[in-house]
């Protein structure tokens, strides 16, 4: 039996920029290197683009993403342009590569500001699905066939808007399954089992006979990657894919791509010798999710859970977004989450203010303001310039005046849309680097809102965040922490 294997890497970091600078302040936490962009880029991403091995035959750098199938966070590749370009080429060469290979991409896009969907609008989530495909295809050269969801999350919502966009494929998690259908046209639990060999079809919730591929991931195998020891030699990495092989022979895992370098020291060098030596040693074939989906389309149907959403990462749904539910990673024994559903509910206060304002003061301007919302990542992404986008969306037709209020439109429901970005609700306390980001990005929202002439009360959202509390006192809250922004906005990290 011929083995086949795909092993998935999800590549991304929070964004780590000033939104008033547009540059990552120094974080000497980083050290010995200027910030965490900077350090986890040496140890995982530069790592895994240029490995070198000493074989029998002599040395050869090789490319790990050339044998991955991957995806990569659109604020994280924008960084790779401009400060590891480097990196950022051989990110999309291995995409070529892969091309070249396998007659299909490796690569998959992910929505745009690792937002956990299944919580944001359906406007902000057809927004973000919008900007992660143009994200993709500006830099990769193609529509994406795959999309990455960011930690998973998903609902019937998400996955009827990725079908609406032309995506064919997306990845979950086999927990994420609820029913599967069978031969004889009945369904079956999932939970009691089912072939993670296969690809599943999972039908538009309008009825329409519209559908996507999913692909439900190895997820013992995936744990065993990520916390075991199977990293530390390629000939176990291997024998791991070949016992949990069966009969169709494919065995596919999702892991976190800082996995190989930066979470674990070494393990870019062990995939390397697994995916490029090992293999074909052994006669397996490296393979990627749009090849398989070609090879074996989808015979079965699946339902995912449903409710307010489930995700990799979380076992109850994507509470670990909203809610205190006992999910946080590090932190001190007995320190809890409670500051994260007021935290959300004082970000869903400014993010409604910041809509209604670009609604009321956009329709006047634009000739499609929401239409123009999702048009603008053509502008973040610099495809674009700012100048031809404002006469382009505004038919020609706006004064001085009005083109500079659509910028600053258009600039607050950036900064609006990522202050959700996931790493603000996923740690242990409120007063993390990545909760104090997205406050920074709520911050600047406010200042683009009080720019606008809409000064919101801060008996809307302040009560709300002052319930965030952190659990070391001196820290205060995230109403103390967004006070300690305004007035000194390079803070950042612990108060």
């Amino acid at each position: 039996m011929a083995v086949r294997i795909v092993v998935h890497g999800h590549f991304y970091q929070p964004p780590r920029e000033n939104p008033w600078t547009g540059r990552i302040d120094p974080q000497p936490d980083a050290a010995p290197y200027e910030n965490w962009n900077a350090r986890v880029s040496a140890e995982a991403y530069e790592a895994n683009v240029n490995v070198d091995l000493d074989l029998p035959d002599g040395p050869r750098s090789v490319n790990n993403l050339e044998r991955m199938s991957f995806d990569v966070g659109p604020t994280l590749m924008a960084w790779l342009e401009t400060e590891q370009p480097h990196v950022y080429r051989s990110i999309l060469k291995a995409d070529e590569t892969a091309i070249e290979r396998t007659g299909y991409g490796s690569a998959m896009a992910q929505s745009f500001h690792h937002t956990i969907l299944p919580l944001a609008t359906t406007r902000d989530i057809r927004t973000q699905v919008r900007w992660g495909l143009f994200d993709f295809r500006h830099r990769f050269g193609r529509h994406a066939a795959g999309m990455w969801l960011p930690e998973t999350a998903v609902n019937d919502a998400v996955l009827g808007i990725l079908i609406d966009e032309d995506i064919s494929f997306t990845v979950l998690a086999p927990h994420q399954a609820e029913l599967i259908s069978t031969r004889d046209g009945g369904w079956a639990r999932a939970s009691d089992g089912f072939d993670l060999s296969a690809c599943y079809r999972y039908d538009h919730p309008d009825g329409s006979g519209r559908s996507l591929a999913v692909f439900f991931y190895d997820g013992d195998l995936a744990k065993d990657i990520a916390f075991g020891n199977l990293t530390e030699k390629a000939a176990v990495f291997l024998q791991g894919f070949i016992d949990r092989a069966g009969e169709e022979g494919i065995v596919h895992v999702a892991t976190d791509g800082e996995t190989y370098g930066h979470h674990r020291r070494f393990a870019d060098i062990g995939l390397a010798w697994a995916l490029f030596v090992e293999a074909e040693q052994r006669g397996i074939e490296i393979t990627n999710y749009e090849a398989e989906l070609h090879r074996r389309p989808p015979e079965l149907e699946v339902r995912i859970k449903r409710g307010e959403g489930s995700s990799w990462s979380c076992p109850h749904g994507v509470g670990r977004w909203m809610r205190d539910c006992g999910c946080s990673t590090y932190g001190p024994e007995g320190w809890n989450q409670e500051w994260r559903a007021p935290l959300r509910a004082g970000l869903e206060v400014i993010r409604w203010a910041a809509d209604e304002t670009y609604d009321l003061l956009g329709k006047p301007i634009f000739v499609d303001p929401w239409g123009a919302r999702d048009r603008y990542v053509s502008v973040v992404v610099g495809a674009a310039t700012l100048q031809d986008f404002l006469e382009g969306e505004t038919a020609g037709m706006a004064d001085p005046e009005s083109l500079e209020r659509a910028r600053l439109l258009l600039e607050l429901q950036h900064n609006s849309m990522q202050m959700f970005t996931s790493c603000g609700w996923f740690f242990y306390d409120v007063s993390r680097i990545e909760t104090v980001q997205i406050l920074r990005y709520a911050a600047r929202t406010l200042e683009l809102l009080d720019a606008l002439g809409l000064t919101l009360p801060q008996d809307a959202y302040i009560p709300l965040l002052a319930e965030a509390t952190s659990n070391d006192p001196s820290a205060g809250s995230a109403a103390t922490i967004l006070s300690s922004i305004v007035a000194d906005p390079t803070t950042q990290g612990h108060l």
